[in-house]
């Protein structure tokens, strides 16, 4: 006989867990823009995180800044894994539309 620990349905670690997953769920090929520790901008559909805030990003374009303040032109990196422990924000970007990577049936 095994025994199995049941969880309440009201428990708040639970709920706030299933409300987690439903945001990442919504941020699904929406473009982010990340801001990383060297200054560094990336602009890239969110594909997925794991528990280490480690996020993969498509499409993805660099974005630097030169010495006179200004961006330069903006470099093709495609598929990329950013490290959590580089990021230092994420934002939504509504400036371009998101590319699709999955068919919409």
């Amino acid at each position: 006989m095994s025994s199995t620990t049941l969880t309440p349905v009201g428990d708040p670690k639970v709920i706030e867990e299933l409300e987690g997953k439903a945001k990442l769920r919504k941020w699904l090929n929406m473009n982010f823009r990340i801001e990383m520790t060297d200054g560094r901008v990336l602009i890239g559909v969110f594909l997925c995180t794991d528990r280490d805030a480690n996020v993969i990003l498509g499409a993805c374009s660099e974005y630097l800044k030169s010495s006179d303040g200004e961006t330069e032109e903006p470099r093709v990196l495609g598929l990329v894994m950013v490290p959590g422990r580089h990021i230092v924000s994420i934002q939504l970007d509504n400036t371009n539309p998101p590319q699709k990577y999955f068919y919409d049936e």
